[in-house]
C-alpha cells in the first residue's frame, strides 16, 4: 500500500467513525434540534466531504473537459440528490463505501502491476565497462556493439553479447521461468536480463541496449495493455453508451411520474438517486481488464510473454494447432547417423566435401555435418600423432579457407551450390540434384538426407536425424484435453522422416516436403476450413517461420530466447523451448476468460435486478451501495484469483 492509499484509508476511517457517531446521535434524538432546519445536512456534510472531496473534484474537472458521463459524475449527482431529498446519512454512506470500493480497486490493480513488474524487473541499472584498465559503471545506453563489459558474480547481465573470457552459470528464470541455470563459457552468447552466477565474465557487446532482448521484452510488456481483447473493447464501448443512458433514465424516472401522474417529487428524486448509484459501471470497467492483466501475469510467471489480452482471448478459442517440426516438436540437435558414399567414393571424402559445402550455412543440418567432420578429424588425430590438427581438411588447409569454398549460393528450399577447389558442388535434397540432371540413387532412411554431387557426378548421401523433445507427446495430449480438436505438423523434411515423427507424437495431420512459401499456402488452406470463432495457432521457432507466424490467427514462437524475429512476428513468445508451456498457457487463457465472463454476468445480473427494485421504490440507498461497491469488490476478488495462480 503506497502513501496515497494510506492517506485514503485514514480519510475513510475518520469519515466512517464520524458517520457512525452522527447516526447514533440521530437515532438517540440528540440531533432533533436540527429537524426541519435547512442546514440539517451540515453535520453529515463533514464525513461526506472528508471521504469524497476528490470524487467531486474529478467530476468537475471532467465536466470542464467535456467528459461528463463517468462514475464520478454518477456518484456526485446521486449523492447531491440524496442530500436534496433529506437522505443525509445515506448520501455520506454511499460516498464512503464508494471510496472503499475505489481503494480496494486501486490495491488490486497495484498488486497486479507489481506482479508483472516483479516478473519483468529485468532492466539493468548499470554496466561495467573497461576504460584505461579500470572498471567504470555506466548507463547501459552508453555501451555500444564491440565494447567489452565485465559482469561480476550476482550481477544482472545488462546487454546482449558473447563471452570472450570466463565461465559461469546463468540464471534465466526471470525470462524463461526455468529454475535450472544455464552454463556460459567462452564463445557462448548471453542475453540481457539474466543473472550471472558465481563466475566473472568478460562479454563483447553485440547490440545497443535499445535493441537488446531485455529492452524488447520490457517494451512489449508495457504495451500489452494497449492490445485489448474483443471483450474489453466491448465493455469500453458499452460503458460509453450505458452511462449516459442510465443518467437519462434516472432523469426521466425523477420527472415523468410527478409531472404526468402527480406523484411526490421527493420520492421519485430519491428513487432516481438510488437508480444512479446502482447503475455505476465500475464493477465491469475494472474487473474485466484486471482479469486479463492477471492472466498475462500468470503466463509471465511460467516464462511466456503474451503481447496483449486480445491474444490471450484468442488462445482460449484455439481448436487447431499447427506445428513446425524442427526445433519445435524435435530438439533441433541434428547428428549424422549414416553415410552412403557412391561407388569409388570413401566415407571420409563424402563427409569432408559435405562439411566444406556447408561451411557458410547456419542451418542446423549444416552444423551437424561440420560437427561430424570435426569429430572424425579429432579421432584421427588421436590415433595418429602426425595427422593434421583438428579442424583442417585432409590436405592440411582450413575448412573455411576461401581457396576451398567459394561462390556459395543458397537455392531456396533445396540446398546449396558452391565451388570447392574450383569444382562445382551441389549439397541438398533430391529435388536439387534432379533439377541439375544428376543421376543418383535415393536413400529411404527416416531422417533428413543431404545428397552430394561434384561436377555433375553423384558422390553419395548423408542421413541426418533429429529426436523428439522430452514431454512433446504429453504436451500434445494435454492440448487435446484442453479442447484442441486437431493437431497439424508442417515440415520441409522428406515424407518418411516427417511421418515418423508424426506417428510417434500421434499428430492428426502431417504435411512434408514443404518449401517456406508452401507452409503459408498450407496454413491458409487450414484457416479457410475453420468455422465460427474457432482459432488456428501456428507454433514455430520464429526465425524461419516469421511469415507463417504472422499469417496465423495466433502466432506462438518457440525456443526464441534472444530471437528478434520471434519477438517481432509472434503474438505469444515462449522464452525457452518447452513445448509443454503451450498447454499450460492455454489453461491460463481459458480460466481468465471464464473469470471475466463470470464477472460480466454477475455484475449485470445483480445491477439489473436491483435497478428494477430501485425503479419501483423497493431498493434503499444502502442496497444500491451494495449493487455498486459490493458487486465491484466481489468481481475484483474473483479477478484476483489469476494473480494468485502458481506457476506450473
Amino acid at each position: 500500500m503506497n502513501k496515497k492509499q494510506k492517506r485514503t484509508v485514514a480519510r475513510i476511517i475518520t469519515a466512517l467513525v464520524l458517520l457512525i457517531l452522527l447516526i447514533i446521535l440521530e437515532k438517540t434524538g440528540n440531533l432533533s434540534f436540527l429537524d426541519g432546519r435547512w442546514y440539517a445536512f451540515v453535520p453529515f456534510l463533514l464525513p461526506y466531504l472528508l471521504a469524497g472531496y476528490d470524487v467531486i473534484l474529478k467530476a468537475a474537472k471532467n465536466i470542464a473537459h467535456g467528459q461528463v458521463f463517468d462514475e464520478n459524475f454518477l456518484m456526485m449527482i446521486a449523492t447531491f440528490g440524496a442530500f436534496f431529498v433529506g437522505e443525509y446519512a445515506e448520501a455520506s454512506g454511499v460516498m464512503i463505501f464508494y471510496q472503499i470500493g475505489e481503494l480496494f480497486q486501486g490495491i488490486a490493480v497495484g498488486k497486479s502491476r507489481r506482479s508483472i513488474a516483479a516478473l519483468m524487473d529485468i532492466s539493468p541499472e548499470y554496466a561495467n565497462i573497461e576504460r584505461d584498465g579500470e572498471l567504470v559503471e555506466v548507463d547501459p545506453d552508453e555501451v555500444h556493439p564491440g565494447d567489452l563489459i565485465v559482469i561480476k558474480p550476482g550481477e544482472r547481465i545488462p546487454l546482449d553479447g558473447t563471452v570472450v573470457d570466463g565461465s559461469s552459470m546463468i540464471d534465466t528464470s526471470s525470462l524463461t521461468g526455468e529454475s535450472v541455470p544455464r552454463s556460459a563459457r567462452e564463445g557462448d552468447p548471453v542475453i540481457s536480463g539474466c543473472i550471472n552466477g558465481s563466475g566473472t565474465l568478460r562479454v563483447q557487446v553485440s547490440r545497443e541496449y535499445e535493441d537488446s532482448t531485455v529492452a524488447k521484452i520490457l517494451e512489449l510488456t508495457e504495451n500489452a495493455s494497449s492490445r485489448k481483447s474483443p471483450i474489453e473493447n466491448f465493455i469500453t464501448r458499452f460503458a460509453k453508451i450505458y452511462t449516459p443512458a442510465v443518467t437519462i433514465a434516472a432523469v426521466l424516472l425523477a420527472v415523468i411520474p410527478p409531472l404526468l401522474f402527480g406523484q411526490d417529487w421527493m420520492e421519485w428524486i430519491k428513487r432516481a438517486c438510488t437508480f444512479l448509484v446502482i447503475s455505476c459501471p465500475c464493477a465491469l470497467v475494472i474487473s474485466v481488464p484486471l482479469g486479463f492483466f492477471g492472466g498475462i501475469g500468470a503466463s509471465s510467471r511460467i516464462g511466456v510473454l503474451v503481447k496483449g489480452s486480445n491474444f490471450l482471448e484468442a488462445l482460449s478459442q484455439v481448436k487447431t494447432i499447427v506445428f513446425d517440426k524442427t526445433g519445435t516438436l524435435t530438439k533441433g540437435e541434428f547428428r549424422v547417423q549414416k553415410l552412403y558414399p557412391a561407388e569409388g567414393v570413401s566415407e571420409a571424402e563424402l563427409l569432408r566435401k559435405a562439411a566444406l559445402a556447408e561451411t557458410y550455412s547456419t542451418h542446423p543440418i549444416a552444423e551437424a555435418l561440420r560437427a561430424a567432420q570435426r569429430e572424425r578429424l579429432s579421432e584421427k588425430a588421436a590415433r595418429t600423432a602426425d595427422q593434421d590438427a583438428p579442424g583442417t581438411g585432409d590436405s592440411g588447409r582450413s575448412e573455411a579457407d576461401d581457396y576451398f569454398v567459394t561462390d556459395a549460393q543458397e537455392i531456396a528450399g533445396k540446398g546449396l551450390s558452391v565451388l570447392i577447389d574450383g569444382k562445382p558442388v551441389l549439397a541438398g535434397n533430391a529435388a536439387l540434384l534432379r533439377d541439375a540432371g544428376v543421376d543418383f540413387s535415393e536413400t529411404e532412411d527416416a531422417g533428413t538426407v543431404v545428397y552430394l554431387a561434384e561436377d555433375g557426378r553423384f558422390l553419395g548421401s548423408a542421413v541426418i536425424s533429429d529426436s523428439v523433445k522430452e514431454g512433446a507427446k504429453e504436451a500434445l495430449e494435454s492440448l487435446k484435453k484442453s479442447g484442441v480438436r486437431e493437431t497439424v505438423m508442417l515440415s520441409g523434411d522428406r515424407r518418411k522422416a516427417a511421418e515418423t515423427v508424426g506417428a510417434e507424437l500421434s499428430i492428426d495431420s502431417v504435411y512434408s516436403e514443404l518449401l517456406p512459401q508452401d507452409k503459408v499456402t498450407k496454413l491458409e488452406e487450414i484457416l479457410r476450413s475453420g468455422t465460427g470463432k474457432d482459432k488456428t495457432a501456428y507454433v514455430g521457432d520464429g526465425i524461419n517461420d516469421a511469415p507463417v507466424l504472422s499469417r496465423a490467427d495466433l502466432g506462438i514462437a518457440m525456443g526464441s530466447l534472444g530471437s528478434d524475429a520471434a519477438v517481432e512476428a509472434a503474438d505469444i513468445v515462449l522464452m525457452d523451448d518447452d513445448v509443454t508451456k503451450i498447454a499450460e498457457t492455454m489453461k491460463i487463457a481459458q480460466k481468465t476468460l471464464r473469470i471475466v465472463r463470470e464477472n460480466i454476468w454477475f455484475a449485470l445480473g445483480v445491477k439489473f435486478a436491483v435497478l428494477i427494485l430501485g425503479a419501483f421504490g423497493l431498493a434503499s440507498m444502502w442496497l444500491a451501495t451494495f449493487a455498486d461497491v459490493g458487486v465491484a469488490v466481489i468481481a475484483i476478488l474473483n479477478s484476483m484469483r489469476m494473480l494468485r495462480r502458481k506457476a506450473g
